[in-house]
């Protein structure tokens, strides 16, 4: 297994503001305005920072404050690219561009399996997740005409594998008899209300949490990958030892002081 240790959260210091340029988004809640892949944010300035950062809530940039790349942009800026950036190179531009959500599926990929080798309970699998984060690592590091030839969806599909079974032995004895046997994956929860729920060691993989009420619940333990919490509440929610809480589910949800939150994620700064 690699000794190497991968920033899976955002350098902007070290990246050529990928998001900012290679990314299309749409006016919306979420934008303020419409931009086009590969056009530069009007806020992004020369020195690739953002002109209205601190204040991007307030000027309609919601969307950009609950991205996560997982480190991918400066992996790609710094490592695929070897530090020339779009700017200097504009020959070069729209192959960043391409690889940059590539490598950043890699890298949450990466930052997943991390996750799983940590847990005591996935202690029989370590040597699966070892090879499998090795290998994850081997192709981040593919040149950037290799890494377009990936086949990204067979390769998380044998990820995805190992990620249910660290799932199964993680949520193994935890909450309830009933709550272990609740397997409410890819289900549609949209504005449902949990407040108060005992929801200790369910199964919400892929589940459609969207605005729901989960004030004061109990998640511990709970299987959250790929969940979406777009304005979900989860003020008094205990999230302890929840597995695969991503810092994009965290950031894109509403929370409070009294959110117990597993130590993989922070506590977002528009909570407060």
């Amino acid at each position: 297994m690699s000794n190497t240790t991968h920033n899976l959260r955002a350098d902007c210091e070290n990246c050529f503001a990928l998001c900012c340029v290679g990314l299309h988004f749409a006016a919306s809640v979420d934008f303020a305005v419409d931009k086009l892949a590969g056009t530069p944010c009007t806020n992004l300035q020369t020195d690739y920072r953002c002109g209205v950062h601190k204040k991007l809530r307030q000027e309609g940039y919601k969307g950009c404050t609950v991205f996560e790349c997982y480190g991918a942009g400066q992996k790609v800026s710094q490592v695929t690219f070897k530090g020339v950036s779009w700017r200097e190179s504009p020959e070069i531009a729209r192959e960043m561009y391409d690889v940059f959500p590539i490598m950043q599926e890699l890298h949450e990929i990466l930052s997943y399996l991390t996750e799983a080798r940590t847990k005591e309970e996935t202690i029989t699998i370590h040597k699966e997740l070892n090879h499998a984060i090795d290998e994850t690592e081997r192709l981040t590091m593919l040149s950037s005409d290799l890494l377009l030839e990936l086949n990204i969806p067979v390769h998380r599909a044998r990820v995805n594998l190992l990620l249910a079974k660290t799932s199964e032995l993680v949520r193994k004895d935890k909450g309830s008899t009933s709550n272990k046997k609740k397997d409410r994956s890819r289900a549609d929860l949209l504005g449902a209300n949990l407040r108060g729920a005992d929801l200790r060691g369910v199964n919400f993989r892929g589940a459609y949490l969207i605005a729901a009420n989960l004030q004061n619940a109990d998640m511990r333990h709970a299987d959250l990958i790929g969940a979406d919490f777009r304005d979900a509440n989860l003020s008094g929610a205990d999230l302890t030892g929840a597995i695969f809480l991503t810092q994009v589910q965290v950031n894109s949800a509403k929370g409070n002081d009294q959110t117990k939150l597993p130590s993989t994620v922070m506590r977002p700064i528009h909570w407060t």
